[in-house]
């Protein structure tokens, strides 16, 4: 067999991941998994075994709720075809392997610099020399924007190549504050440390994170959460969709000048967070996540403050929503604005929001559900047009559908467990992988361990990750005008690529 095949959240012997020679693996991966189009790559990345690099390629079936897992091996300095050549959804991956390892590709059509991390193995590579495409023509000009920003967003850089105010071409370099986190993952040795790092990988996705990798963890230890764990999770991840959409819909309005919005949605985003607060302590939900227990068990009085809290939320929220879509300048600005077409999503291999925008029902609550979504009849909601209007829709369907989710949830309170048996130790050369449905999309944590049980690999996947091409491509021959609009509404992370 040219792969093994397991179920999300599992962990299987590292010996049991079969190896191929270069040509089997490119082959088996590219035309015989992504021949299919309910299948789509996970997780595609490298790390150093006995002097060579050992490449794993995990292709996730939609269909069949698997994800097949391959692996080969390859030498720095020696060029081999690319997987991109064939299929642009490889390209990014490609290109960190290329820039940490030295892996050269003779058919990748632009094997540039992804993060410029500190540890990669052209050093004389920076971002301060970058080769940003250029057009040369009299009737061009070229519009750059960051990588220091108003505001307190973090830093990245925005190439835009205009014939007056039509962008013609937009390039995207981030990069600029690699934190080296997988690195840190290896370093502490303190599972409390490791648990702070995966909620620092982003932090409009503390929720996603930490229970990708609380449930990683508790897959290489062996341990079976109870269905109070996978009760808090399955509702702090929802509600964190919640907040955060509510919050994306705020900063639309704000980037069409439609104060009334930005306000009331602004407001609205408050008491979600604040919520948060009174669970576990923290807005953002930090410490509400942990490996084999949890310090804020979800109660009755819980659920009847949050039960409140939507009674609040939902009479302002859906009057809001009437008054925004229903507005003709609200709608000139959001209809036919930022499209993706459906053969480019897929092309992308885009991921959550930004493949449910235009045709690709992409959503691991469906396809590979985790803690209690498989008890959840979800039914992941999609568009077809693929601009901005659909992308704020499908955030205020999202968000009512989130409500009910919980509310469905909490008619069913979990008995508190008060007596979990305690972790045991990780398993020993072990491959374990994790997939989580955050509100942006489709998170991926993959973890290996030596001889000892310790980590000697962990990587880690943002959907923005796959995601920021598709807001290259979406701005093509639209005003530059239109670019804040069209950025908002795909609501990409600078942290969680740069990682």
């Amino acid at each position: 067999m040219d792969y093994i095949s397991i179920k999300n959240n599992a962990s299987i012997p590292l010996s049991s991941i079969p190896v191929l020679e270069y040509d089997t693996f490119l082959a088996s991966n590219l035309y015989d998994l992504m021949n299919e189009t309910q299948n789509h790559c996970v997780n595609y990345y490298g790390y150093p075994e006995n002097g060579k690099i050992r490449l794993i390629c995990c292709i996730a079936s939609d269909d069949t709720h698997v994800i097949n897992v391959s692996s080969t091996y390859v030498v720095p300095g020696i060029s081999y075809p690319s997987f991109t050549a064939h299929l642009l959804a490889f390209e990014k991956f490609e290109r960190e392997i290329h820039e940490n390892f030295d892996i050269s590709y003779s058919d990748h059509p632009w094997l540039k610099p992804v993060r410029y991390s500190y540890n990669r193995i052209d050093n004389t590579k920076t971002i301060a020399n970058y080769p940003f495409y250029g057009i040369s023509s009299e009737e061009l000009h070229e519009v750059g924007v960051g990588p220091i920003h108003a505001g307190i967003i973090e830093p990245g850089h925005f190439r835009f190549i205009c014939n007056g105010e039509q962008i013609l071409h937009l390039e995207i370099q981030l990069g600029y504050q690699h934190r080296g986190i997988e690195q840190l993952f290896l370093k502490k040795k303190n599972l409390l440390q490791r648990t702070t790092l995966a909620e620092s990988i982003t932090g409009d996705t503390v929720v996603g994170h930490t229970t990708a990798f609380v449930n990683l963890w508790e897959s290489l230890c062996g341990f079976q959460p109870d269905r109070d764990l996978q009760f808090s999770r399955t509702l702090a991840l929802e509600l964190e969709r919640v907040a955060i959409h509510t919050g994306d819909l705020s900063g639309i309005c704000t980037d069409i000048a439609y104060q009334l919005g930005s306000s009331v949605f602004g407001r609205l985003r408050t008491p979600i967070i604040n919520y948060f607060q009174q669970w576990c302590g923290n807005r953002l939900s930090k410490s509400l996540i942990r490996a084999g227990k949890t310090n804020f068990p979800f109660t009755q009085d819980l659920a009847r403050t949050l039960t409140k809290v939507f009674e609040a939320y939902e009479p302002d929220f859906n009057e809001m929503c009437k008054e925004l879509f229903r507005m003709p300048s609200a709608l000139s600005r959001f209809e036919k604005t930022g499209v993706v077409s459906e053969a480019d999503v897929r092309k992308i291999g885009t991921v959550g929001l930004s493949a449910r925008m235009n045709g690709v029902c992409r959503d691991i609550r469906l396809t590979h559900p985790h803690d209690l979504y498989s008890e959840i009849p979800h039914q992941p909601i999609v568009k077809h047009h693929g601009d901005v209007y659909s992308r704020a829709q499908m955030r205020r369907q999202e968000i009512g559908q989130s409500i009910g989710y919980i509310r469905n949830l909490m008619e069913n309170l979990p008995a508190v467990n008060t007596n979990r048996p305690a972790l045991a130790s990780p398993k020993t050369n072990t491959f374990a992988i994790s997939l989580v449905e955050g509100w942006r999309g489709e998170i991926c944590h993959c973890a290996i361990t030596d001889e000892k049980g310790e980590l000697m690999h962990y990587k880690i996947k943002d959907p923005s990750f796959h995601n920021w091409l598709a807001l290259a491509i979406a701005v093509r021959n639209n005003e530059i005008s239109d670019f804040p609009i069209s950025n908002k509404s795909f609501d990409l992370s600078y942290s969680g690529h740069d990682l």
